[in-house]
């Protein structure tokens, strides 16, 4: 009984010894996002659905807050994938780093915000905006740039005949419209939503509808970081697919479901308005390589804001060959 009783003590202090060490296969990648939008649905499903972990990977997110914070995570080793706008890859490519950020995905085609103004417009022609002022975003970010783009092909040019405000922070731009600056503002969701259901604001237009498509989004990691982690890379890539194709086929209910998870303050029924939204307005890709011709869009729009983006080139940006490996695979 004795060596019975010393036996069984072992295997249970083996066990808890076992249990206690045992590590986890799964592989960590920190992400630092631009910020918290259902822009970025799919990425956020993929979280919540399980799409990462069935690859083998664990996601650590952080919010930059803005495209200039997230690549400066980026560079400084903060964050191993950015989920931001790619102009700053391009400010970046001019500067001639040797381990120069990489764009590998691209994940939405077109402006993810929306024209909200003060009062219903049922009738919204985008002459309506002649004389007024609207709030963008800030100067040198694809919102501010891409909206100045889309009132300019119809003739309307800051300081003359419509004022465009791009001295106002990414994160009080709603805060500073409701205080009552500004005629409009651009927003993105589930922010937009929230906007009308709390009595603030009327959504009248959706600006990447009228803009046309540009990559507006993607996920860029440092050339080393490519280099020397492809399998995960691919992984990563997998399981953003999955959470694509069942993003834009599953009922908006049930997609909403797993976006309230994240989105914690904000009701279902706000998540499930802005996922229709976007799925309306045609948001995401489906091939998540970018293409030559999307990215002399985004270098008309960069150069249209005037800002200096002279001799970068897509070879320069873009590394495109995983997202279009694992694409075809998919097929």
């Amino acid at each position: 009984m004795k060596k019975f009783l010393i036996y069984t003590l072992s295997l249970a202090l083996a066990l808890v010894t076992f249990v206690g060490c045992k590590k986890t296969d799964a592989t960590v990648i920190k992400v630092n996002e631009v910020t918290d939008s259902i822009f970025y649905a799919p990425f956020y499903v993929a979280i919540e659905k399980g799409f990462f972990e069935e690859e083998g990977i664990k996601i650590e997110l952080t919010n930059g807050a803005g495209s200039d914070v997230s690549m400066t995570a980026l560079l400084s080793g903060g964050a191993d994938i950015a989920l931001l706008g790619p102009e700053t890859t391009v400010y970046v490519a001019r500067q001639n780093k040797k381990d120069a950020p990489k764009l590998f995905a691209q994940l939405t085609k077109r402006d993810g915000c929306f024209l909200i103004s003060r009062n219903k417009e049922d009738n919204f022609n985008w002459n309506n905006l002649v004389g007024k002022e609207v709030i963008i975003g800030r100067q040198g970010g694809l919102p501010a740039m891409t909206f100045e783009y889309v009132v300019n092909q119809m003739g309307m040019t800051n300081g003359n005949n419509i004022t465009l405000r791009k001295d106002i922070q990414f994160a009080l731009m709603g805060p500073t419209f409701d205080n009552g600056v500004g005629d409009y503002v651009t927003l993105f969701e589930p922010t937009a939503s929230e906007f009308v259901s709390a009595g603030k604001g009327h959504i009248v237009a959706s600006v990447g509808e009228k803009s046309g498509e540009i990559p507006y989004t993607g996920f860029a990691c440092l050339e080393s970081y490519l280099d020397k982690n492809e399998e995960t890379v691919e992984k990563f890539l997998r399981a953003m697919y999955k959470s694509l194709n069942y993003v834009k086929t599953a009922p908006t209910s049930e997609v909403a479901d797993y976006l309230a998870k994240h989105f914690t303050t904000t009701s279902k029924t706000s998540c499930e308005n802005a996922l229709i939204n976007y799925l309306n307005a045609d948001t995401w890709v489906d091939n998540m390589a970018m293409t030559e011709t999307a990215f002399t869009n985004l270098i008309n729009v960069i150069k249209n804001a005037g800002e200096n983006v002279d001799g970068v080139t897509y070879n320069d940006v873009v590394d495109g060959a995983l997202a279009n490996k694992i694409y075809n695979s998919l097929k």
